[in-house]
Order: C-alpha cells, then sequence, then structure tokens
C-alpha cells in the first residue's frame, strides 16, 4: 500500500512540474506571441460613400473570372473575419481559384448615422457598390456573396434589383425567421427593438456581443479560455485565438433605425419570407430572384439554426438553385479547416461554371 502511494505521489508531482513548466514557457509565450496577420491579404480602396469602403483584392492568379464578386457582410462585425488566419482566409482561397472579388466595410456607424434605413444600405450602398463595378468592368450583372445579414440583405437587393445580378452565393442566411431553434430567434420576437434604440440611439457593439454571449455562455465565456491551457505553448495556436478574440470584441455600434426595421420586419413578424416586405414603396418578392443561387449552411450553427435557411430554394424563384450543408458551425464555415477543404472550392466551381 505504502508503494501504490509513493508511486501515485510521485507521477502527480511529476504532472504538476510538467504543468507549471508548461504554464511558466506559456506566459512568455503569451508576451511575446504576434497575432498580426488578419486582414492582410493586399487590397484597394476603390470606392467610397459616406463610411461604406469597396476593396478590391489583387488577383493572385493570372486566369480571373469575367465576373466580379462583391462581398456583403453583416453589420454586427467586422468583414475582415473572411480573411482571418494567413493559411486558413477565404479570401486567399477564392483569389487563388481564379475568382475576382471585392468586398464591402461598412465602417463603424456613429451618431449621425442613426437613421440611416434599411433601404439606404441596400437600395444605396449596395447598388453604389454594385453600379460601380458595373462601371469599371463594363458588364451589366455582377457576382453577390452575402454573410449572414448581409446574405438576407442581398437576397432583398437581388429581388429589387435581378437585372443586374449574374450569381448570388448565400452563406449562414437567415431568411425565414418563423423558427424558434437556438436562443436568438427564441428570443427575437419578444425583444423591443423601439425601447432599445429609444435608450441607446445606436445600439452599442457590446450590448449585442453581450447577447451572442448568451447564446452559449458556458462556451464562451468559461470553456474556452479554460481550454487555453493546452494551447498556452502552441505560439501558432495561441496567435490564432488572439486574432479571434480580437475579431469578436471589435463590434460596430447597430444603427438605431436600420436595427429597429430589422428587428421588426424579420424577428417580428417575418415579413420576407411572407413575402410581405416593403422597401422604400416596393414589394420584395423572393420569387423574382431567379438567377442561379448557391446556398451554404452550418449544420451545428448556433447562431443562424439551419432551419431559418433551408427554406430558400422554395422561397425564391431559381431554377437554379443547389442547397449545401457543412457540418461545422457559424464561424468554422469560414475559418475552419473544412471551409478551406469544402466552403471555398464549391463556390469556385459554382462561380466559374457559371461565368
Amino acid at each position: 500500500m505504502d508503494n501504490m502511494f509513493k508511486m501515485d505521489y510521485a507521477q502527480n508531482l511529476s504532472q504538476m512540474m510538467e504543468t507549471q513548466k508548461k504554464m511558466a514557457k506559456g506566459l512568455e509565450t503569451l508576451m511575446n506571441v504576434d497575432y498580426s496577420g488578419a486582414n492582410q491579404t493586399p487590397k484597394e480602396l476603390v470606392f467610397q460613400m459616406d463610411k461604406m469602403k469597396l476593396y478590391h483584392y489583387e488577383p493572385r492568379v493570372k486566369d480571373i473570372t469575367k465576373t466580379p464578386l462583391i462581398v456583403v457582410y453583416a453589420l454586427v462585425n467586422k468583414e475582415y473575419m473572411m480573411d482571418l488566419q494567413p493559411d486558413k482566409s477565404m479570401m486567399r482561397k477564392l483569389l487563388d481559384g481564379g475568382i475576382d472579388v471585392y468586398i464591402i466595410d461598412w465602417g463603424y456607424p456613429t451618431a449621425d448615422d442613426r437613421y440611416l434605413t434599411l433601404g439606404d444600405y441596400i437600395n444605396g450602398y449596395i447598388d453604389e457598390a454594385v453600379e460601380f463595378v458595373r462601371r469599371k468592368h463594363k458588364i451589366q450583372k455582377v457576382n453577390i456573396m452575402g454573410i449572414c445579414q448581409g446574405g438576407t440583405f442581398s437576397f432583398i437587393y437581388t429581388s429589387l434589383h435581378q437585372e443586374k445580378v449574374k450569381n448570388l452565393v448565400s452563406l449562414v442566411t437567415p431568411i425565414d425567421f418563423s423558427t424558434d431553434d437556438g436562443l436568438l430567434f427564441k428570443w427575437g420576437p419578444y425583444l423591443n427593438a423601439d425601447k432599445i434604440v429609444e435608450a441607446f440611439g445606436n445600439v452599442p457593439g457590446d450590448f449585442m456581443n453581450a447577447g451572442f454571449v448568451f447564446l452559449k455562455p458556458f462556451d464562451l465565456m468559461v470553456d474556452k479560455y479554460v481550454s487555453l491551457i493546452d494551447i498556452l505553448d502552441d505560439e501558432e495556436k495561441m496567435a490564432n485565438f488572439l486574432r479571434m478574440e480580437q475579431w469578436i470584441f471589435d463590434s460596430p455600434d447597430q444603427v438605431g433605425q436600420a436595427y429597429k426595421e430589422f428587428q421588426n420586419e424579420m424577428y417580428h413578424n417575418n415579413s420576407l419570407a411572407k413575402g410581405e416586405l416593403v422597401l422604400e414603396g416596393k414589394k420584395v418578392d423572393l420569387k423574382n430572384v431567379t438567377c442561379p443561387v448557391l446556398v451554404m449552411l452550418g449544420k451545428k450553427d448556433n447562431q443562424v439554426p439551419p432551419d431559418a435557411t433551408r427554406p430558400i430554394p422554395k422561397l425564391i424563384g431559381s431554377k437554379d438553385c443547389e442547397l449545401v450543408e457543412i457540418d461545422t458551425g457559424h464561424i468554422g464555415l469560414f475559418v475552419s479547416g473544412r471551409s478551406q477543404r469544402e466552403v471555398s472550392p464549391k463556390i469556385i466551381k459554382f462561380l466559374k461554371e457559371r461565368d
């Protein structure tokens, strides 16, 4: 018995010493780790309207598509998530695949933007970006790729301006807000957006972040930091972790009026899916979306549940619509190894076959 006790004690002591060494090395790594590299794929600012900026990525191959792709991101986070890790950048993957890529940066709203509407974003900023690319390339139609809320905007835009859109790609895009799968969609119909905007004006990014944390509080506030111990001494993994943390908390405020409209029309009334949405006096009929459409979702998405996306092929008018479900989460669709192996190659193939 004494020998067993001594063996266990020696083993535990050895493990404690190894953990201490790892922690010491980890602290050194943490103090010196270089986590730059996000948003570093070369691009040029080619157009600006108010705070909205349109960037054009430098081609990385000689043979590029004739029809450029405009990426429309959500308002709630920054678009450089698409270019977060140098070795797992969706932007680089698309460029390496010969796609000619533009991306919209919505900027950081201030108090003077409070009364911007959904119409200002969709018929204003997105349309001006599309017009710029059409003029520059002397083409009639562009390709659009919408991400999350940016995908919702992209479907609305295409419904109203189908003559300007050649192909539409949507990733983790909510269209049918009637589902109650996931806390965000359970809360949405009961959230009083008018009162929130009355209190804040523009809705603070920190307020929005707090709401997303409550979707999975243990995973997002405890578990991920506890698991840091396992990677503290790995400089590359720590750099990737810190890049992600920096992006997560880089949250622009939400324009008050547009936020109210989106909450009330989508979460409260489900107007877009019902065919009842009216934007600047024009009815938004998804049956007007007749171009080829690629819809991709994450089966494990806890922010945009799959059932908010799956109805899209039945709601739109396109006869060439493909729904692809990837076994990953909301962010994993963009930054994971699976994204590099499955998501980006699928987008490249879809666009090239229809170029």
